[in-house]
């Protein structure tokens, strides 16, 4: 009763200390500096996490082709993809000049190494598999990294304060390797479900480059009512997972694979763009989704369709 109480406890704190103002505000990096030349009807970047087409099993230069194709502003690869790349002998010199070729930014990455862990050999290990990641990503000009719970999903008694520490020493590890990464929240787990819970990590790691990677399905898969996100200075989150979910499945049993175009489903999509925005976020929305049905179809059909429903849902949000 008393580990309840404490936990209940921090993330108040963490909450109150956001709702002043104390929210790390991370500098703005650089693909936000074109914000001013866009329509107001579009503020936001437009990029695609290569996890919507996964299951085409298409290669690395294959999705980032697709994603130019579509017409998306930035792609967000995952650092698996780029290991298989370099593995299969090629030069991430020249995959960095060709998405750049391309007209494209590498605005993210996805990565899952153990940073959070207790295990003390563990975490060592993970800091230099998130050394290895950041350096191939810093190489095809990628300058942020998702940094999730993984290895503590299933720990419920994470302690706050020692993963605020731990992501900490990953900021410090990215300042050397010129690579941001965000502590993400991942709704599924039991550490980090909460937007309370990786708020409250990122100010407490102190660190001037604290941000969050948030997620439409995993702020509300993980329990937190998307008000929350008006305590998060706008500048403190540089890339906003898009997507949308539908009714049914309900919250306790809905997955990743249920998640659907943005404005298919029932998330408050308008509120969610119209509450970053009036905080400050100019960003990108990076469509990330993991519907079966869609990993059956084109990869283009589905880029394409996935770019023109989010753009039309932000669009409704600032008509």
């Amino acid at each position: 009763m008393t580990d309840n109480i404490s936990r209940r406890s921090l993330l108040t704190s963490s909450m109150a200390a956001a709702g002043a103002g104390l929210m790390l505000a991370a500098p703005s990096p650089t693909p936000a500096a074109d914000a001013e030349a866009r329509p107001k009807s579009e503020p936001f970047r437009y990029c695609l996490n290569m996890g919507t087409i996964r299951g085409q099993n298409l290669t690395l230069v294959e999705e980032i082709e697709t994603a130019a194709k579509a017409g998306y502003d930035g792609v967000e690869p995952w650092s698996r993809k780029i290991d298989a790349y370099v593995k299969e002998g090629g030069s991430l010199k020249d995959l960095g000049k060709r998405i750049s070729d391309l007209g494209l930014t590498v605005d993210s990455a996805i990565a899952f190494s153990n940073w959070i862990v207790d295990d003390d050999a563990k975490r060592a290990q993970a800091l230099e598999e998130a050394k290895r990641n950041m350096d191939a990503l810093a190489q095809i000009g990628g300058t942020r990294i998702a940094a999730p719970p993984a290895g503590a999903t299933d720990q419920a008694d994470l302690d706050l304060f020692k993963a605020a520490q731990r992501y900490r020493a990953l900021l410090e590890l990215g300042d050397q390797m010129g690579v941001v990464p965000q502590v993400e929240v991942w709704g599924f787990s039991k550490s980090l479900a909460r937007l309370g819970e990786a708020v409250f990590v990122a100010i407490e790691s102190g660190h001037p480059h604290a941000c969050l990677l948030p997620d439409v399905y995993h702020v509300y898969k993980g329990g937190s009512e998307f008000d929350g996100l008006q305590m998060v200075a706008g500048n403190s989150i540089h890339v906003f997972h898009a997507n949308d979910y539908p009714a049914d499945p309900p919250r306790e049993t809905i997955n990743d694979s249920h998640r659907v175009y943005p404005g298919d489903g029932v998330a408050p999509l308008t509120e969610i763009y119209q509450t970053i925005y009036n905080s400050g976020f100019r960003g990108t929305l990076s469509l990330e989704l993991f519907n079966r049905e869609y990993w059956k179809q084109d990869a283009l059909t589905v880029a394409q369709t996935g770019l023109e429903k989010m753009r039309t849902s932000v669009q409704k949000a600032f008509a």
